[in-house]
Formats: structure tokens, C-alpha cells, sequence
């Protein structure tokens, strides 16, 4: 009996291994919200600014607040977005990516780019 229940601990604690919600992709039926106004807070040395985002949780749409977190040298930080394909919306977290830096976006790196923070890419 004691082997019994052993061997079914054991079993119980491997399949409920889970996978972090941050790494899970979500796709959805419902568009996110509007984007809530948040005042950005001025620069910080050693930090980059994560904007607030809606998130899916409990199967509806939950704003997370933007916030401050530790810069990682050689990378550069891609906040999170929503996209959408074919009437469904996709979540893009948000990650660290190696490399150039290019912050409108257009694939172009700041370096060679004439205007580097266009707001109005093509």
C-alpha cells in the first residue's frame, strides 16, 4: 500500500508540472481595449519603462499597470502587444531581444536610421 500511494505522489507531482503564463501564447476572440492613459515616468538609469498593457486572465481582458524593470545590457526590450489575424487577436509578450537597437520598429537599426524614434513609420 505504502508503494502504492508513493508511486501515486510521484505521478501526481509530475503531471502537474505547469508551464508559466508568460511563456503560453493566448489567442483570443474578443479585441483588447483601448489602451489606458499612463503618465510616463521620467528616465531612470539602469531601468527601462514596461507601458501598462491589457493581459488575458479568467477569460476577459485585465489591464496591468506599467512598470520599471532592470535593464539587461546588449538587448533590447519589446513591450507587449496585441495583433490581429484572421478575426482572432494574439498576444505578443513582452521580451528581450539580442542585438541592434531599433526603436520605431521599421528594421532599420538607430545607427543608420535618419530618424530613429518616427512615431509615423511607413
Amino acid at each position: 500500500m505504502k508503494k502504492l500511494l508513493i508511486a501515486a505522489l510521484i505521478a501526481g507531482s509530475l503531471g502537474s508540472a505547469a508551464i508559466p503564463a508568460s511563456s503560453a501564447v493566448i489567442i483570443v476572440r474578443e479585441a483588447p481595449p483601448e489602451p489606458r492613459s499612463e503618465r510616463t515616468p521620467p528616465p531612470r538609469r539602469g531601468y527601462v519603462w514596461a507601458p501598462g498593457h491589457w493581459d488575458w486572465r479568467n477569460n476577459h481582458h485585465v489591464w496591468v499597470r506599467g512598470a520599471w524593470i532592470r535593464d539587461r545590457k546588449g538587448y533590447h526590450y519589446t513591450a507587449p502587444a496585441w495583433q490581429e489575424r484572421d478575426g482572432r487577436w494574439e498576444m505578443q509578450r513582452g521580451n528581450w531581444a539580442r542585438g541592434r537597437r531599433d526603436n520605431d520598429g521599421d528594421g532599420v537599426p538607430n545607427r543608420h536610421d535618419e530618424r530613429p524614434n518616427n512615431p509615423n513609420r511607413q
